[in-house]
């Protein structure tokens, strides 16, 4: 097989073209094996970059998967807020489920979730951060009010509540039922490593205490006209 060969980027395309194709790299191999898999290395060689050059357009590949992060929060508000909007005002179970089902669907995000606060904002520079995390507030944001008029019973604290406990949840719950592969064929062969009550299914667990959650925020209040 040939040797890859490395050609740098002139025009303003061609660098964005670059960038594109980290992003989609960065993208592929987390989906593949897990985002904390993920090396520099190994996105500069599957996008055909010398990993070198990666820094010209990102300050590491943990700037890619904040990126990818914040592609999963828009993409989480708005399938949330379409499938809420417009219905008037629901029942703690079906905004519970909504969120859940949303997240179920996208288990990249999920992964990503359960790493970005852990690690992936620690080697990115401060200003790329923040430039992130604007598209991320934007999309929490959109997300909270469109929980607080499905439920205007929680209020706008209890929609942040219930959005916390959502992304928060399925980050963890998302580690517990996907453990590293070499990690599964261990409990298989060592049950009492891990009992039976851990070895969640992951969509039902998250509906299930999304729900529980849900209903607890919304007891203090009579719920009327709901669907």
């Amino acid at each position: 097989m040939a040797p890859l060969t490395f050609q740098r980027a002139r025009t303003e395309e061609n660098k964005r073209r670059r960038a594109t194709a980290l992003v989609e790299a960065a993208r592929s191999l987390a989906v593949e094996s897990g985002v904390a898999s993920v090396t520099l290395t190994a996105v500069a060689g599957r996008a055909g970059i010398h990993y070198s050059a990666v820094r010209r357009y990102f300050t590491s590949h943990k700037e890619v998967l904040l990126h990818l992060a914040a592609e999963g929060w828009v993409r989480w508000s708005g399938t949330v807020c379409e499938e809420l909007g417009g219905l008037g005002p629901l029942s703690p179970p079906r905004v519970a489920e909504t969120l859940a089902n949303a997240l179920v669907a996208d288990p990249l995000f999920c992964d990503l979730l359960a790493n970005l606060h852990l690690h992936l904002e620690h080697e990115v520079d401060p200003d790329r951060v923040v430039e992130i995390r604007r598209t991320i507030a934007a999309a929490a944001i959109a997300l909270a009010d469109a929980i607080e008029r499905a439920l205007p019973v929680l209020g706008r604290s209890g929609a942040f509540d219930m959005l916390i406990a959502a992304y928060s949840l399925a980050a963890a719950f998302w580690q517990i039922a996907n453990p590293p592969e070499r990690l599964s064929d261990v409990y298989a062969e060592e049950p009492e490593a891990l009992p039976p009550e851990w070895n969640i299914d992951f969509a039902s667990a998250l509906t299930r205490t999304l729900t529980a959650t849900c209903v607890g925020l919304s007891s203090e209040s009579p719920q009327e006209g709901v669907k």
